[in-house]
């Protein structure tokens, strides 16, 4: 007697479903490799850099790039007023950039998604009052927020990234609590209660899943929010502070020599534009491929 067997097409994996739908979008997948790339070039700087970036080269001094006259290979990219290596600058500089939107994401998104779960499973007198503070934060523009708590706490880059996390945190509150609210009605919800679930194995091993899509897709997004309010602060002078090759200080140093030196102000805001723009695409990416309204059969 022999046995037959059907052979039913296997369903894909969760995380070859992502992938065939973040691949449609070709900007985000072209954003994804420049992200890549940065990321490499962050964690491996210390190797990749051709120079210390803090070192002068006093013979150097606002030095142009390699294909101007005057330019050396030894500095690809030109020296800054000071000496130092814009490119080694650069390149370590991803490594603050990268720092920040870490940690800016981590603390804005840990406090928000707690705060909106509460909101969303708590009585109506304190969800009011959560929801108040955060539309009192909302109601303030986000860099100038900022501003005044870094001033408060004093300029460091630490405390640039406090001040960064707390202006971007309402935004995960609001979200999370907009997911919450439209799923606790559902019936797995309710199933879960019935069964005896307790309030937080409702909040955070039932429901929370399931409002991780948009969440994920804000966590891109205040990536880049976070990498771009780092460099405005290091431009006013608030952020990280010099000789820290960081972006926006890098941006405020060379005000001055806008006119006679063009690189040294060009290069680090080249490197937040693509570093940022990387970022956007990649969350839309992540947009259509974690929002099931905008999945393509």
């Amino acid at each position: 007697m022999t046995e037959t067997t059907t052979n039913a097409p296997s369903r894909p994996g969760r995380l070859s479903e992502f992938w065939f739908y973040f691949r449609e979008n070709k900007g985000a997948v072209i954003g994804l490799y420049v992200f890549a790339v940065f990321v490499i070039l962050a964690i491996f700087a210390p190797l990749v850099a051709p120079h210390d970036p803090i070192m002068q080269y006093r013979d150097h001094l606002l030095q142009p790039p390699v294909w101007e006259d005057g330019g050396e290979w030894s500095f690809f990219l030109g020296t800054d007023a000071v000496g130092r290596d814009i490119l080694s600058r650069l390149i370590h500089g991803a490594r603050y950039s990268f720092y920040v939107g870490i940690i800016v994401v981590a603390i804005a998104a840990a406090g928000g998604i707690v705060l909106g779960l509460i909101s969303g499973f708590a009585p109506r007198w304190l969800d009011t009052i959560i929801m108040r503070i955060m539309d009192i934060i909302l109601a303030f523009p986000s860099l100038l927020l900022a501003l005044v708590l870094v001033a408060i706490l004093g300029p460091s880059l630490t405390n640039a990234m406090i001040a960064i996390a707390i202006v971007l945190q309402p935004h995960y509150v609001r979200l999370t609590r907009a997911s919450v609210m439209s799923e606790r009605t559902k019936d797995y919800v309710v199933s879960a209660r019935v069964a005896g679930a307790g309030i937080w194995r409702l909040m955070f091993i039932t429901v929370l899943p399931n409002c991780m899509p948009p969440i994920i897709v804000q966590a891109a997004l205040s990536f880049s929010s976070a990498i771009l309010d780092a460099a405005a602060l290091g431009f006013l002078g608030m952020g990280a502070q010099p000789p820290t090759p960081e972006w926006g200080t890098m941006l405020a140093e060379a005000r001055e020599f806008i006119l006679r030196a063009w690189w040294v102000v060009t290069f680090p805001g080249v490197a937040i534009l693509i570093t940022v723009l990387a970022i956007n695409l990649m969350g839309d990416g992540l947009r259509d491929a974690l929002d099931p309204k905008l999945k393509r059969s």
